[in-house]
């Protein structure tokens, strides 16, 4: 089991801090990362908490999983790695008509 969890379901309101306080009653919280929209710096609702062992996540998973924080119910699992390549599109050639191309298809 990873030691890295998932919270899903916060609070826009709810910050790092709180989700800290919330967290390390189970164990050593070795980081908490809120996620925000990069333009409007607003939080996007989850984030993620990491600790020191597996047993540690183990209990937060078991007690803060349908727990509430904030008026929320949380949704606590263990995170899964990120598939895909990254990001969305971007580079490539300008596109224009047909009609600018000096080759056919």
């Amino acid at each position: 089991m990873g030691t890295k969890l998932y919270v899903g379901n916060l609070s826009f309101n709810t910050g790092e801090a709180q989700v800290r306080d919330a967290f390390s009653e189970f164990g050593e919280v070795v980081s908490v990362f809120v996620i925000t929209d990069r333009a409007t710096g607003q939080s996007r609702g989850f984030g993620f908490v990491e600790y020191g062992s597996a047993d540690d996540a183990n209990r937060a998973i078991e007690s803060m999983n349908g727990a509430m924080l904030d008026g929320r119910a949380l949704t606590v699992n263990v995170a899964r790695e990120r598939e895909g390549g990254g990001g969305g599109g971007g580079g490539g050639r300008p596109r224009g008509n047909r009609s600018d191309r000096s080759e056919r298809w």
